[in-house]
């Protein structure tokens, strides 16, 4: 993003050292990602409480377990003393005086046992004395320090409560800062970043029209459930939408009133007006696409609908909050450092590092939530290390851009558990078995397609002899980053009963990846470990604890406005695909699985061009999934041809949403000055490779996971070879 842009631009004040949008945004961001977090640790902290309570004060011989001891025990009313002679006399006299009643005499009589009566007074009696003697002992066990321990696990019960409940509050604050943030600094996903007069224009009419359709969309779908006559469902809920976008309206006029200009803009001109529609954002485009539907189909509340559609998950789109703050911070820490020096002893070919740096990379993909999240975070790391070892500008930025695209089918990717969310037909343990056997795939293409390029075709590595020693004289610097991660790890699995897996991962790396950044920097002031000035430039690294956290947190500001802002208007994009009909054009089934195979592998390409993964896969969940089953495609094997569709889609123009990431990521200076070296090649390919080489790597990977199952399954032979190591095992 430019330079220029309003977040970035030098303050003309301060107030204690910080600009006013580390105050604004910075504070109220963190401070939400950290509620996130101690509501997550908070509830698992709960539960180990709860555990822990009733070892602790829980008597299993006298019947007495700390449940009812959370709160005061409450005496029975009942009396244990009572006489049973007494009581039996009464209910029987009480009977009688009862005779004559006019609605009792529409039935027949009966007589009143007296045995009968008093075995039920007798039984009643006995629970009663039982009760009292349970009380008796609840008070007996309710000592002071019971009393304190519950005290401290009903607090954390509040807060796992307040969590549980508020999610979606949390959620639309975020959304709220981070979006009118990125709004201010220009800084939304777009084919192109503002540079020109102009191109700021374009970018705020746009944002002002989007807003506006968006905040009246909001208030007609308050307006029209308030005139159901049905009690209103969280109405703050509704008040929040209209906030948010009530907000972007009065930021997207007051920059359409008072558009920005750049410093240089008297020496750049205006530009032109064709060249500034591609700095329009996608998520606006989006946004008045959808409006332009669904106003036309007399349907003005539709667009607030399927954007509110995004609260019935509120944890994913946290969960992705979480995972690029964890990759802003990844990138204050030297850890990227301390892994390349382990390989730059073997003075292997860009290719050779490229490859082992992308297979490195797929586990952060993985628990970054996406590769577009990962891109994000790291994609900066990935282009400059790849220049540093000779590799040219136009391979670095293809291999940026494909990073995150292998590790997103490994565990405990966030877009698997999307899809086991709203898929009761896969679990995430069959998806992650056979996501590794993908992983395996592309990584191998990836290997392949690298290696041609080479213009040298020898292996040139420098000798074991040499190399293997320095690269053990390495480890030690490596040795504190692995400490913090087994420390972090082991006490939420023995402390917090929570080991490392996809469900706790949002909470525990965002911990893990703090701590690692407290002790670098602490390594780093006493000259432990590498001293790279050069990467510490490039990625604008902080020396000291705060400023790197607090730096992160703005760097997530500025990515996860945008990002989020285009998982919202997905929903809306979905919603008007939903509505349309256009699934209706295909036949309610097909006669042939490579058919509906060859059908789904296109459209779901198509798809991922334009819009984001959370969103798609729900549209996918109910539309494309059900016509797949039926057309005899095994769920297992759709769902992950449907992920590597996906990731072909997000590197293909004409959106090609991992390139505008890394475009993001990197800075258009680099971008053009890289097409500019590549405009003087002879070779087509080497012009273009950063578009060429991710999308034949993803093509050839979503042709062998499309069609290799079902060739499998048509030939006996191949079955026989491969049962039960390839192919999933068909429901």
């Amino acid at each position: 993003m430019s330079a220029e842009t309003t977040l970035h631009a030098p303050p003309r004040f301060s107030l204690f050292g910080r600009k006013p949008s580390e105050w604004l945004v910075g504070l109220p961001t963190i401070t939400l990602l950290l509620l996130v977090l101690v509501i997550g640790t908070g509830e698992m902290l709960h539960g180990q409480l709860l555990r822990m309570g009733e070892s602790m004060f829980g008597d299993k011989d006298n019947g007495v377990q700390y449940f009812m001891l959370r709160a005061d025990p409450e005496k029975p009313a009942c009396d244990p003393s009572l006489n049973v002679d007494a009581e039996v006399a009464r209910q029987i006299a009480a009977d009688q005086r009862s005779t004559g009643d006019a609605l009792d005499d529409l039935f027949e009589a009966s007589a009143i046992d007296p045995v009968a009566r008093r075995h039920a007074v007798l039984v009643s009696l006995q629970q009663c004395q039982a009760r009292h003697e349970l009380y008796q002992k609840a008070i007996t066990h309710l000592t002071p320090t019971v009393i304190a321990y519950r005290t401290l696990e009903t607090s954390f019960f509040g807060l796992f409560q307040f969590g549980t409940e508020n999610r979606p509050l949390i959620l639309l604050l975020l959304m709220g800062v981070t979006i009118v943030a990125t709004t201010l600094g220009y800084h939304h996903i777009s084919l192109i970043a503002p540079r020109f007069p102009r191109d700021f224009k374009i970018q705020a009419w746009t944002m002002l029209a989007a807003s506006s359709v968006s905040m009246w969309s909001a208030i007609r779908y308050y307006q029209i459930s308030v005139a159901s006559g049905v009690e209103v469902e969280d109405p703050h809920i509704h008040f929040a939408w209209m906030a948010l976008f009530g907000s972007l309206t009065l930021v997207s006029a007051w920059q359409t009133v008072r558009p920005h200009r750049p410093n240089d803009a008297h020496h750049i001109g205006e530009g032109s007006w064709l060249n500034a529609l591609k700095c329009v954002p996608l998520a606006g485009l989006m946004t008045l696409s959808s409006a332009n539907y669904f106003f036309g189909a007399n349907h003005p509340s539709g667009l607030a609908i399927y954007t509110n559609a995004l609260m019935e998950f509120p944890n994913l789109p946290l969960q992705l909050a979480l995972f690029i703050w964890c990759g802003m911070l990844f990138k204050q820490s030297r850890m990227v450092d301390v892994f390349m020096n382990l390989l730059r002893p073997w003075k292997l070919s860009p290719e050779a590092l490229t490859f082992f740096v992308l297979l490195a990379a797929a586990i952060p993909t993985a628990y970054t939530g996406g590769s577009g999240a990962f891109v994000m975070a790291a994609g900066a790391i990935i282009y400059h290390e790849i220049r540093a070892v000779g590799g040219s500008s136009q391979y670095a930025l293809g291999a940026t851009a494909m990073s995150g695209s292998l590790g997103v089918v490994l565990s405990p990717s966030l877009l698997v558990i999307a899809i086991v969310a709203v898929n009761k037909e896969v679990t995430s343990d069959e998806l992650f078995h056979w996501g590794l056997y993908v992983f395996f795939l592309t990584s191998a293409l990836f290997f392949i397609a690298s290696q041609l390029r080479r213009e040298k075709h020898t292996i040139d590595i420098a000798p074991v002899s040499e190399a293997l020693p320095a690269t053990l004289r390495q480890i030690p610097t490596l040795l504190p980053y692995v400490a913090v991660v087994a420390v972090v790890s082991a006490f939420y699995a023995t402390v917090l009963n929570s080991p490392l897996n996809e469900i706790t991962a949002p909470i525990i790396m965002p911990v893990m990846m703090i701590l690692i950044v407290v002790f670098d920097k602490l390594l780093q002031a006493r000259g432990f470990g590498p001293q790279s000035t050069q990467l510490a430039f490039a990625m604008h690294r902080e020396k000291g604890i705060e400023s790197s956290i607090r730096v992160s947190t703005m760097e997530t500001v500025e990515h996860l406005g945008g990002y989020l802002f285009l998982i919202l208007l997905s929903q809306a994009a979905g919603g008007v695909i939903e509505r349309s009909g256009i699934i209706h054009y295909a036949p309610d089934v097909f006669d042939s699985a490579w058919t509906a195979m060859a059908f789904m592998a296109t459209a779901l390409v198509v798809l991922g061009m334009f819009m984001e993964p959370l969103g798609a896969i729900f549209l996918v969940s109910g539309t494309l999934a059900p016509l797949a089953y039926k057309s005899g495609i095994d769920p297992v094997h759709f769902w992950m041809m449907v992920l590597v569709a996906f990731e072909l889609g997000y590197l293909m123009p004409p959106v090609a949403l991992n390139q505008l990431l890394a475009r993001q990521a990197v800075g258009d200076a680099l971008i053009e000055a890289s097409d500019e070296e590549a405009a003087h090649q002879r070779s087509f390919y080497r012009r273009y490779e950063r578009w060429i080489l991710p999308c034949a790597v993803m093509t050839v990977g979503l042709i062998l996971v499309s069609f290799g199952p079902l060739a499998i399954r048509e030939f006996p032979e191949l079955q026989g070879w491969l049962k039960g190591w390839i192919m999933p095992t068909l429901h």
